[in-house]
């Protein structure tokens, strides 16, 4: 088991947010809270230092983490350089990763993919149908290898992963959890999903 003081947390919200209007996904508002305040309670408490990889808005950012790091390189190269970043960042033998647009993750999410990385340097959450590369517990001691796949200009999360001892994590108990919202029906339409379900529960 990797104890907290090994792992950072980081949240990914370093995007263009292309398919919202170009707005900072990860403060847009959703169900009272800023995306990003949802995923952070899924993850504070539980790892030694939080950060938020952004490329903009970072004061508004910092409410939320310990940390704001942008990418290492300018121009919005995607969450595998977000990774990267974290990687670099991280002081701790281990990352935790989470995208800032997947307000419903399990709360219990960093002692699952904590059980089930056994002896693998990366650990996915997977469905039960498909995988979710940006939720992920990786091995900072990977960042070399992962600069030198950037530097050939690999931008793909899953071939770099496939180079590397991996593992599915088993999320299919909770596939709902894992929906990333990308546009502003989608946001919406989880919402008052989510408002449905908490008046279920209270009732």
């Amino acid at each position: 088991m990797i104890p907290t003081h090994e792992l950072t947390g980081m949240i990914l919200a370093g995007g263009e947010g292309r398919r919202m209007g170009g707005r900072d996904k990860g403060l847009e508002p959703f169900a009272g809270l800023p995306l990003v305040g949802h995923v952070v309670k899924r993850l504070e408490g539980q790892v030694a230092e939080l950060l938020i990889n952004a490329n903009r808005n970072a004061d508004a950012y910092r409410f939320f983490a310990d940390r704001v790091i942008a990418d290492e390189e300018g121009g919005f190269k995607g969450p595998l350089m977000g990774i990267y970043s974290g990687l670099r960042a991280a002081k701790t033998p281990w990352l935790l990763v989470a995208p800032c647009d997947s307000p419903a993750l399990p709360d219990d999410l960093v002692a699952r993919m904590v059980a089930g990385i056994g002896d693998h340097d990366i650990a996915v959450a997977f469905d039960g149908e498909r995988l979710h590369p940006v939720v992920a517990l990786l091995r900072t001691s990977l960042a070399d290898d992962l600069a030198a796949t950037l530097a050939e200009g690999e931008r793909k999360i899953d071939r770099w992963y496939a180079r590397h001892a991996w593992c599915k994590v088993d999320m299919s108990d909770c596939p709902d959890a894992f929906a990333n919202l990308n546009t502003e029906e989608e946001k919406l339409r989880l919402e008052s999903l989510l408002a449905a379900a908490s008046g279920k529960v209270s009732t």
